[in-house]
């Protein structure tokens, strides 16, 4: 399970990173006349970079919830044996 510390940490590396791939200069590098697949690598770069931030975001987001889920159902959850009948 992530610490809560731990999380936020990504979270906001994953902001930087976001930062970092829309800035001016390193969206310069792909401002060009080239074509990708019929598309101006520009766009190709904004579509990619996005969906890429969208997606870590989410895969982040998840791994969270769905440690916090597991631990609330180790915590609900009967003790090995419990309920078992002792007698033979």
């Amino acid at each position: 399970m992530l610490r809560p510390n731990r999380t936020h940490e990504g979270l906001v590396a994953l902001f930087l990173l976001g930062v970092l791939l829309f800035t001016p200069p390193l969206l310069a590098l792909f401002n060009t006349a080239t074509r990708v697949l019929g598309l101006p690598a520009l766009y190709l770069y904004l579509f990619a970079a996005w969906a890429a931030v969208i997606v870590l975001a989410a895969l982040t987001v998840e791994r969270v919830t769905a440690d916090a889920n597991r631990l609330n159902d180790d915590q609900t959850a009967p003790p090995a044996g419990a309920g078992r009948d002792t007698e033979g």
